[in-house]
């Protein structure tokens, strides 16, 4: 008998009936990186590829149960956080992870295409700043996504206010920060759209992407699932600038072959470097 070689990788998140975001959209990413999922559902979402219509969470006991179990049993190689639902939640999870401080955290909290929580969102903001930020090795958010975090919300010029929000969360605890699909500010090419990844001492990487036409749905999860997979692997040799790196070139091959599997929006293809192999 064989013993187990693949990575593994722990998943809180979503289940999607698509499989377009959530828990079955990473199975899919780690599998294409030779990694194996296992995955604990926060909520269920009632939906198709245009729209999110109901979700339903997971009794945030459950979400506990779930992770206990498969952690006592397994040795998991990464961590990937995805909508964690509520404060109970937020609350449930980080008390587990706090059990594994030497395990990569990656944390991709919010989903475009999930409703609105309302009043009860700022107190899972909250939660989130208290109690994962300061556990995480990667933070995964959008410019949007940053102003909201920290609270800031603000009408000025962004390049005067992104470092400070940065900081403000790197200061929580977070090792890095990633910044996703800001404008390419001075290089005049409005195509281009960049992500930056943020550590404690400043700016680790800038990299510089075309903008592509059509409305995705998995775009970020994709990205935040690659980036899970290369740091259980090692990281490319512990390097989370690395990591950062090549997980945006897979999640750049997966939108440039995306599927339209129905009438709303196009899914990323996670199995693309299979059928085109030399890519």
């Amino acid at each position: 008998m064989q013993n187990q070689t693949s990575p593994l990788i722990l998943s809180f998140g979503v289940s999607d009936p698509v499989g377009a975001i959530g828990i079955q959209a990473d199975l899919a990413v780690f599998s294409a990186f030779g990694c194996h999922g296992l995955t604990v559902s926060t909520a269920l979402l009632i939906g198709d590829t245009a729209r999110v219509e109901d979700v339903q969470e997971i009794d945030p006991d459950w979400v506990s149960d779930q992770a206990r179990v498969l952690l006592e049993d397994m040795a998991v190689a990464a961590i990937k956080i995805g909508a964690p639902g509520g404060i109970e939640h937020i609350t449930a999870i980080a008390e587990i992870v706090s059990d594994y401080p030497d395990v990569p955290l990656i944390l991709d909290p919010f989903v475009s295409a999930l409703p609105d929580p309302g009043a009860d969102g700022e107190d899972a903001l909250t939660a989130l700043r208290q109690l994962l930020i300061p556990q995480t090795t990667v933070l995964l958010l959008s410019q949007v996504e940053l102003e909201r975090l920290a609270e800031t919300w603000r009408d000025a010029d962004p390049s005067d206010t992104l470092r400070a929000d940065v900081d403000y969360l790197l200061a929580l605890g977070c090792e890095f920060v990633l910044v996703t699909g800001t404008p390419n500010a001075g290089h005049g090419d409005n195509a281009l759209r960049a992500n930056t990844l943020f550590g404690h001492d400043g700016v680790v990487r800038h990299d510089a992407w075309q903008h592509l036409a059509g409305s995705f749905s998995g775009a970020g999860s994709t990205l935040s699932a690659a980036l899970t997979a290369l740091m259980a692997h090692g990281g490319d040799g512990g390097d989370a600038a690395l990591a950062v790196q090549a997980a945006q070139d897979y999640t750049a091959g997966a939108l440039a072959h995306a599927q339209r599997f129905g009438m709303g929006k196009l899914v990323p293809n996670r199995f693309f470097q299979r059928l085109n192999p030399a890519q």
